[in-house]
């Protein structure tokens, strides 16, 4: 590769590396805010809960890519499921029917793109050179 090219991937690398950084940083700040809100209203909601699992599953995304350099893809197919049955919970009474089987839908199609996923990794996995992001 050629002194150029490389110093051009090292640059990318290095700005892959700062969002990153950011998102953390974000999630954290993401996290603080929710727990003093909960504090401040003496308040455990289901849907705060929810909210801060998708905080966490943020933050393990991050360090899963910063690790290995890959995002396994299920990661923010978890991350949308999480978010929907979030918006269930809390707006499920304003919804109309066809609303909610709408969202339970969808959560349903994530979840079985999550398990297609899974099977084409155990029955077809990718070779070592390929990497399998």
């Amino acid at each position: 590769m050629s002194d150029k090219r490389m110093l051009g991937s090292r640059a990318l690398d290095v700005m892959q590396h700062i969002g990153l950084i950011i998102v953390a940083m974000a999630t954290v700040v993401a996290v603080a805010l929710e727990v003093n809100t909960m504090w401040q209203a003496r308040n455990v909601a289901l849907a705060d809960l929810l909210l801060m699992f998708i905080y966490l599953e943020v933050l393990a995304m991050v360090a899963i890519y910063l690790r290995s350099g890959k995002l396994p893809i299920r990661i923010p197919l978890y991350i949308a499921i999480v978010a929907l049955a979030r918006y269930l919970i809390l707006d499920m009474k304003g919804m109309d029917n066809w609303r909610l089987i709408t969202v339970a839908g969808a959560a349903l199609v994530l979840a079985l793109a999550i398990l297609a996923i899974r099977f084409g990794h155990t029955k077809y996995p990718y070779d070592k050179d390929e990497g399998g992001h």
